[in-house]
């Protein structure tokens, strides 16, 4: 069987590879081009931690075919900080302790920056049903809905409260 080739960008970089028909996304980005940061939950788009965006949208790349990345503006967990500043949502989730074994990590910050690309002020509940296709095995949910909050309010200019703070 022949492989295809595609050409694409991939955080913000132009990239081609060769694949099979039916190889998803989630398997070039991991395998073909080695970038690991996409993790393997589920295979079947329930767990949210193979998160990426294509052409903008939120999508599972356990679901896509890599084939239908051709021409796309992808962008992975490893376009998101810059050399070595951190994004303020990557940041936000170690100041608050938003991870533990980190599988599912980067599918929620890669969904999280969807969000507030879309919805700069969420509200909690916002945050909390955009972020509703991601699933975590080992920490609860509020401190990753804070993290996503507090990276909102900084990324809009606002300096977090502080105790004691006069106002």
């Amino acid at each position: 069987m022949a492989k295809h080739h595609i050409e694409t960008t991939i955080n913000g970089d132009p990239v081609e590879f060769l694949c099979e028909t039916e190889d998803t996304l989630l398997d070039v980005l991991r395998d073909g081009l080695g970038l690991t940061g996409t993790k393997e939950g589920c295979a079947t788009g329930d767990c949210g931690a193979c998160s990426v965006t294509v052409n903008g949208r939120l999508v599972c790349s356990c679901l896509v075919l890599a084939v239908e990345s051709r021409g796309a503006r992808i962008e992975t967990i490893e376009g998101m900080a810059r050399g070595e500043e951190l994004h303020p949502l990557q940041r936000k989730f170690l100041e608050h302790a938003a991870l533990q074994c980190g599988i599912c990590t980067p599918g929620f910050l890669v969904a999280a920056k969807s969000l507030l690309e879309r919805k700069p002020n969420p509200t909690e509940t916002e945050v909390r049903y955009w972020l509703a296709g991601n699933l975590c095995r080992c920490t609860g949910y509020d401190k990753i809905v804070r993290a996503v909050l507090d990276a909102a309010a900084e990324m809009r200019g606002i300096q977090p409260k502080t105790a004691g703070a006069s106002h």
